[in-house]
């Protein structure tokens, strides 16, 4: 008994296994495996029978049949469950696959392109691969219920073996399930085998299936983080933004440094031309006006007259506030170091001889020009102290030009040696410095503007550089600009035949009283600068020319005079080149008075 029920429970086992698997699909042999299985069973059901001493009826099944007898009943059916999809309606992507899987026990969805949505796929491919077919066997029914399936099955038995087919239509798509007999003997060791050989790449698609889910997680999880960094990081710029303007406008809000209490001395700034509010503010910064740029800026752009500032030497009060510097530095009283000097000055002090009244010297100009301060705290540089300065031998110290240093080394009165040097015009100079420092820079700045007019390459008239300054000197106190080109030719044209100049500004110059005309007496003395007294030019020129002056001296009129005279006091001028009519136009000017000597 116990060998028929074990065996009993193998039979059953081994056709549950069959319905589960994949069958064959060659139904010819299945049949004939049918009908071989039926043979069997009659005739086992004969033997058991006749063991048991009666023979059951045909066709009909014993009210108390054997265990063995109900096993071979349940196995000539065979069952093929239908299975209906659930999406019906169409499907979130992709398309669901057909099948009967063992481990599953329904459809398998099918995404070929893996971009449906995960709720859809997990559902399926979560499922652990089941490689015990027990355990498979006992699985697939509760799947199978918790997903719905089967609620249109259909089943169809058969007691004879037969097969019948059922076919099922599902969202326009047909299905055709072929249901044969259940083999026998090695037909079910076939099928057994070949389900086991469709397990396996269903089992390894399950996981590759579950890679590119987690795949798909994975991206999802980096492309959060990713957008979650962006996002931090626009934010800690903003931030950074906020901070950095809050500070400016913090700092900005208390304002620049800037002194407070009583301003300091004086001191002497300069604004060269073109200088910006910027870099005043800068040189007053350095000179020790303001504490800082800003609190200068800050008062400078709120004045209007800071675009009206000309360049110059200014004295404002050292440590002052912003504001209080702005306003000082536009002070009419502010600007310092500014000399305006006429054509024709020398430069010491002169007398007229007619009126007696003092004529200031270049000297003269600068020392006032160059007081700082009032009251007890004002300071000048003398006169006195800048004609010793003057005298003084070393010549590039005092800005002497090369072109000009050879002829200066050689005048007589040292006092004398800077005549003429230092052009006639508006200069600005700075103050505060030594009065060698004052006339050095006013030397320099006269030379790079002589030198502008093309001095270094003038050499028609046969005239050194200085030379031509020096004859420059005379053509500027003997005659009016419209003049100045035929005066310089006379000069030219004596020069050279070697004829004396014959001019009494030469002999005023070494007097301490001036006049149109000189005396007999006056033009017999003999000094360096007398042209009545010897030929050629004068040992220094005799006061400062003007541009106008250099370049008629440069570039005279052509012409054969050799004589001219002024015969009225309004400025008339009468050349020519005979001594007879130069005497009838002397006649001329005495007749109008303006030969009228002084002395």
């Amino acid at each position: 008994m116990n060998d028929r029920w074990l065996r009993a429970e193998e039979r059953l086992r081994r056709s549950t296994e069959e319905r589960r698997y994949r069958r064959s699909d060659n139904w010819a042999e299945a049949d004939d495996r049918a009908a071989h299985s039926a043979q069997n069973r009659a005739v086992r059901g004969s033997e058991l029978g006749a063991a048991r001493g009666a023979e059951p009826k045909r066709g009909r099944r014993p009210r108390h049949a054997a265990p063995d007898e109900w096993d071979e009943r349940e196995d000539d059916t065979t069952v093929i469950p239908a299975y209906r999809d659930e999406y019906e309606g169409g499907y979130p992507s992709g398309e669901y696959e057909y099948g009967d899987h063992a481990y599953t026990g329904g459809h398998r969805y099918v995404d070929p392109d893996e971009y449906a949505e995960a709720e859809y796929a997990e559902e399926y491919y979560d499922q652990e691969p089941v490689t015990d077919p027990e355990l498979a066997l006992r699985r697939a029914p509760q799947r199978s219920r918790q997903r719905g399936r089967g609620s249109e099955e259909e089943t169809t038995r058969s007691r004879s073996g037969g097969a019948r087919t059922k076919r099922k239509q599902t969202g326009g798509k047909q299905t055709a399930r072929k249901q044969g007999a259940r083999g026998s003997g090695s037909g079910t060791q076939r099928s057994r085998r070949q389900g086991s050989r469709d397990d396996a790449p269903r089992a390894r698609s399950g996981r590759g299936r579950r890679s590119r889910v987690a795949s798909r997680k994975a991206a999802e999880r980096k492309r959060r983080r990713r957008n979650l960094i962006y996002v931090g990081s626009v934010f800690v710029v903003l931030f950074a933004v906020a901070v950095v303007y809050a500070g400016y406008k913090l700092v900005g809000g208390f304002g620049p440094d800037d002194y407070t209490g009583e301003a300091g001395p004086l001191t002497v700034v300069h604004v060269a031309a073109g200088d910006t509010a910027e870099q005043i503010a800068k040189t007053m910064l350095d000179k020790g006006v303001v504490k800082s740029t800003g609190a200068f800026y800050q008062a400078a752009v709120r004045d209007s007259g800071m675009n009206s500032l000309q360049p110059g030497y200014y004295a404002v009060p050292t440590h002052s506030k912003g504001a209080d510097a702005v306003t000082a530095l536009m002070s009419k009283d502010a600007r310092v170091g500014n000399v305006v000097i006429s054509e024709g000055r020398r430069l010491h002090d002169s007398t007229d001889a007619n009126t007696g009244s003092r004529s200031d010297g270049i000297y003269r100009k600068i020392a006032d020009a160059s007081c700082i301060g009032t009251g007890s705290a004002k300071k000048c540089v003398t006169y006195e102290q800048l004609d010793a300065a003057g005298a003084g031998t070393d010549l590039s110290a005092l800005g002497v030009p090369q072109w000009a240093a050879d002829s200066v080394r050689q005048v007589p009165d040292r006092t004398r040696q800077l005549e003429g040097l230092i052009e006639a015009g508006t200069w600005d100079f700075d103050p505060s410095g030594t009065p060698q420092q004052i006339l050095a820079q006013l030397v320099g700045q006269s030379a790079q503007s002589y030198e502008s007019t093309g001095l270094l390459n003038s050499n028609a008239n046969k005239l050194s550089p200085y030379q031509t300054l020096t004859a420059a000197s005379l053509v500027e106190r003997e005659a009016l600009p419209a003049d100045m080109p035929k005066v310089a030719r006379v000069i030219v044209n004596r020069l050279a035949v070697d004829q004396p100049l014959q001019f009494d500004s030469t002999v005023n110059y070494t007097l301490d009283k001036l006049a149109v005309a000189t005396s007999d007496a006056d033009r017999a003395k003999r000094t360096p600068w007398n042209t009545y007294a010897m030929s050629g030019l004068p040992a220094t020129p005799i006061a400062s020319p003007s541009l106008g002056a250099l370049r008629a001296m440069e570039n005279p009129t052509p012409g054969p005079w050799l004589y001219f005279v002024t015969v009225d006091k309004q400025g008339a001028t009468l050349f020519t080149d005979s001594y007879s009519e130069h005497q009838r136009n002397i006649e001329k000017a005495r007749q109008s008075g303006i030969l009228d000597s002084g002395h």
